[in-house]
C-alpha cells in the first residue's frame, strides 16, 4: 500500500482542469517539464486514465520523462452532459492540453481505443508528434472483432456448446456500426478472458492487487452513454488507422508498438501486419503481458517508452 500512498501524494499539486467553450477536462502532470514530454490517451469510449495514473504514471516520470494524462471530454473524470464523444472534439481537446501544458511537441502513448485517437491526431498534426507509441492499441476495429468472434467459436465448437454457438452467430448478424455489437464482441472477450494474463509474474499480481484496493479503483469514473453516443455522432464509426500509419512513416514519424503476448482480442496475422509496416526493432511483442500491458510488463512498458522518447 505505500505506493498507493505516494501516488496519491506526488503530483498533487499538477492536477488541472482545462477550461474548453463548455466544460472541464481533468488532467495531471508528473515529473520535470523540462524533460521530453508524453501524453497519455486512453481507451474507450467510456473510459479514463486512473488506471495509468494510478500504477505507471509516477513510474514513467522517474524514468526522466515529463508525464501528462488526462479524461477525454465526456469521459471518465472530465463529465460533459453536452460531450458528442467524436474524433473531432478529440482533437481539439488534444490541442487544448498541449497548449495548457506548453507542449510545442510531445510523444504519444495510445492505449486500445486511444490508438484510434492517437493516431489519427498524429497524421493531422505530424509536427507535434515525437513519436507514437502503440500500447495494447486498436489498428482495424472489424479485424479485432472478427478475430474475437473467430476465436470464441472455436472454443465453443471444441466444447460442443451449441447454445454460446448460437449466440456468436446473432452476434456474427448484427448492424457493426453499433455499440451493441461492439459490446457484444468484447463481452465475449472478457467471458472467455481474452483481456487478462492466466499466469501473471509476481511483480504484476502485486500490481494488480494494490490497484484493487487503491481509492483509484474504488473512484473509477464510467460514462456508460459515452459508446453509443460515439456511434451516434461519429461518422467514422468502425475504424481502420493502417493508412494513417503508413503516412506518418512516410514523413518519418517515429512509430513504436508495445503488445502482450495474452492479449487474446489481436491475431497473429494482425500483430505481424503492424510489424512488418513498423520494423522489427519497433515492435516489442512480449509473454506474460494482454491487454494491460503497462500493468502486466511494467518494466518493460517503462524502458520502452522512456527509451523511444530519450533517443536523440
Amino acid at each position: 500500500m505505500r505506493f498507493v500512498l505516494r501516488l496519491l501524494l506526488t503530483g498533487f499539486l499538477s492536477v488541472s482542469f482545462l477550461n474548453t467553450s463548455s466544460q472541464t477536462l481533468y488532467s495531471k502532470a508528473f515529473g520535470n517539464k523540462n524533460h521530453p514530454a508524453v501524453i497519455f490517451i486512453h481507451g474507450g469510449p467510456s473510459g479514463n486514465a486512473i488506471m495509468f495514473e494510478a500504477t505507471a504514471a509516477q513510474q514513467l516520470a522517474d524514468k526522466g520523462l515529463y508525464v501528462v494524462l488526462y479524461d477525454r471530454r465526456g469521459e471518465g473524470r472530465s463529465p460533459d452532459p453536452d460531450a458528442k464523444i467524436t474524433y473531432q472534439e478529440a482533437f481539439h481537446d488534444l490541442n487544448g492540453i498541449y497548449k495548457q501544458y506548453g507542449l510545442k511537441k510531445a510523444g504519444l502513448i495510445g492505449f486500445s481505443f486511444g490508438g484510434l485517437v492517437a493516431t489519427q491526431f498524429a497524421a493531422r498534426y505530424p509536427d507535434k508528434i515525437n513519436a507514437l507509441i502503440l500500447t495494447s492499441a486498436l489498428i482495424s476495429q472489424q479485424e479485432t472483432y472478427d478475430h474475437i468472434l473467430d476465436s470464441v467459436t472455436k472454443i465453443y465448437t471444441e466444447k460442443g456448446d451449441a447454445e454460446r454457438l448460437k449466440k456468436v452467430a446473432e452476434i456474427r448478424a448484427m448492424d457493426k456500426n453499433t455499440a451493441e455489437y461492439r459490446k457484444a464482441c468484447f463481452d465475449q472477450g472478457s467471458e472467455n478472458g481474452f483481456f487478462k494474463v492466466a499466469d501473471p509474474t509476481a511483480d504484476a499480481k502485486k500490481r494488480w492487487a494494490d490497484y484493487y484496493a487503491s481509492a483509484f479503483y474504488k473512484n473509477d469514473v464510467r460514462n456508460k452513454n459515452a459508446p453509443a453516443l460515439f456511434y451516434q455522432n461519429e461518422p467514422r464509426k468502425n475504424t481502420e488507422v493502417s493508412p494513417e500509419l503508413k503516412s506518418l512513416k512516410q514523413k518519418n514519424v517515429k512509430i513504436y508498438a508495445l503488445y502482450g503476448k495474452q492479449d487474446a482480442i489481436f491475431s497473429a496475422t494482425q500483430i505481424n501486419k503492424l510489424q512488418t509496416l513498423l520494423g522489427p526493432n519497433n515492435l516489442r511483442y512480449v509473454d506474460k503481458a494482454s491487454h494491460y500491458f503497462f500493468v502486466d510488463q511494467q518494466e518493460v512498458f517503462l524502458d520502452g517508452v522512456a527509451g523511444w522518447l530519450k533517443m536523440k
